[in-house]
């Protein structure tokens, strides 16, 4: 197997789909406007300064999840793709994931952000293989708890393991724009930088590893 790994926040995204949902509630009138915007910048920050955690924060956002019909969490969330995430998706994204198609590479689309909010964009991107922070669902409701590991440092490559399942890897690919993902990056064949940050970029010049600009 070739194998390209994209992550998808500030990488395949001109945004944060995890943050940009919460001020999507907050903007829709769903949720108390002050406190919920102080966890989520917070929880935001804590992400870029690479002190995520991740436990305590899904739970922060699969609480709104519990709260609400599956129905109605469909509706909203084509709603969010409407009016927040599809103006975001990076033209270059595309062309990336579909260089790797044309190659015959499997691709796979890697985000410490929960499967609720993350599959139906990468799907969007023509991304059907998804490993992501799971939210925990029992006899159909969301429990508001993480299930099995968060996908957030190195528990992407745990979690990429677990894809696998004992599958030979013959080249890889990763893509990403944050620290948070060395592990990730320094584990596949062909690291691809893709609109850093700042201790990112810093990493990639001192290991020579391709930036790339995608936002443009």
């Amino acid at each position: 197997m070739k194998l390209a790994l994209f992550d998808l926040d500030h990488t395949l995204l001109n945004t944060d789909s995890d943050h940009s949902w919460g001020e999507f509630l907050v903007n829709e009138g769903l949720v108390d406007p002050v406190h919920h915007r102080q966890m989520n910048d917070k929880f935001y920050e804590d992400y870029k300064a690479g002190q995520l955690d991740p436990i305590a924060y899904n739970e922060f956002v699969f609480e709104f999840l519990t709260q609400n019909s599956n129905e109605y969490l469909t509706e909203l969330h084509q709603l969010f793709m409407k009016k927040v995430i599809r103006e975001k998706m990076r033209p270059k994204g595309f062309e990336a994931i579909q260089k790797h198609k044309d190659a015959g590479h499997e691709i796979v689309g890697i985000t410490a952000t929960s499967d609720f909010i993350t599959a139906p964009i990468f799907r969007e991107f023509g991304i059907e293989n998804i490993i992501a922070t799971n939210a925990e669902v029992k006899d159909g409701k969301y429990t508001g708890k993480v299930a099995g590991l968060p996908c957030y440092q190195k528990g992407k490559l745990v979690r990429l393991d677990q894809w696998l399942d004992g599958r030979e890897v013959s080249e890889s690919w990763a893509y990403s724009d944050s620290i948070n993902d060395r592990f990730l990056l320094e584990y596949a064949d062909h690291p691809v930088v893709v609109c850093p940050d700042e201790r990112l970029e810093a990493l990639a010049l001192s290991k020579n590893w391709p930036i790339e600009d995608w936002s443009i």
